[in-house]
């Protein structure tokens, strides 16, 4: 399967560590999407700088497809992380040439080649959700924990799989998520930490729990359950075995430090 991935990026800077990962939701999910043996591609914009230089590394190391990833003069974005046993706690977020990134035709072509887009809400590629809907391209796209974001009300419509991130399954995030799907998306799926995950499909509720592992950071653990999901879909599965699959990527991610 062909998955295109859109929008932010950030270096990861776990300064008290010394330590740099990179990272960024579509990063994160183009990675996984790859490790899972698609065809993946990132598209954004990163500076002219050593971080920018670790990020193409990085992905190319991973085999993902950089060929929309424009290099732009100026700051790679980086997010500074620290840790709290091992949750990570996200500090000062420095966006860099991020700020000014906007999709051109080119990019708009060469994502609705592929089965799938996936973006999030700090991708800035809202706006052309539309577009790609009109051409028949399935869109996934991760709202994280924004819920009431006005880009929810303006993107639901358009999307085919919408996430969210939630911290329990009760009657909020039910009739949260069935409002998304009255909304235009054909799924809704909100993940809960340790307590698993939680989906509607526009009639029936399913819930899955978690696959246990040795946790050694949570970083990209939602965006790699989003790699697993959408990976299972494209193959058919029903919403059980996509959030399953979900589930054992998000491990895989939980066992490693920085998102992969």
């Amino acid at each position: 399967m062909k998955i295109a991935c859109v929008g932010d990026n950030c270096i990861d800077a776990y300064d008290e560590l010394g330590e740099y990962y990179p990272g960024g939701n579509p990063v994160n999910v183009a990675v996984y999407s790859s490790l899972l043996g698609n065809k993946a591609s990132y598209t954004g914009v990163v500076g002219d700088d050593e971080m920018g230089k670790l990020m193409i590394c990085a992905l190319s190391g991973k085999g993902v497809d950089i060929s929309h990833l424009r290099v732009q003069r100026g700051k790679t974005a980086v997010t500074h992380v620290t840790y709290e046993g091992t949750n990570r706690i996200f500090g000062e977020y420095e966006e860099g040439v991020m700020a000014d990134f906007k999709l051109n035709e080119d990019d708009l072509d060469f994502l609705c080649s592929a089965d799938i887009v996936v973006s999030g809400i700090w991708g800035k590629c809202e706006e052309h959700l539309h577009f790609i809907h009109e051409r028949k391209v399935k869109v996934a796209f991760d709202f994280a924990d924004k819920l009431e974001s006005d880009i929810v009300k303006r993107a639901a419509k358009y999307v085919d799989c919408a996430f969210f991130s939630h911290d329990r399954d009760d009657s909020f995030i039910r009739d949260y998520l069935t409002d998304i799907c009255k909304m235009g998306a054909k799924k809704a799926v909100a993940t809960l930490g340790e307590k698993g995950s939680i989906a509607f499909d526009g009639k029936n509720f399913t819930v899955f729990g978690i696959v246990p592992c040795r946790v050694v950071d949570t970083l990209g653990a939602g965006d790699s359950y989003i790699a697993g999901f959408i990976n299972s879909m494209l193959c058919g599965g029903t919403t059980a075995e996509c959030m399953m699959a979900g589930a054992k990527t998000s491990s895989r991610a939980l066992g490693v430090k920085g998102a992969w």
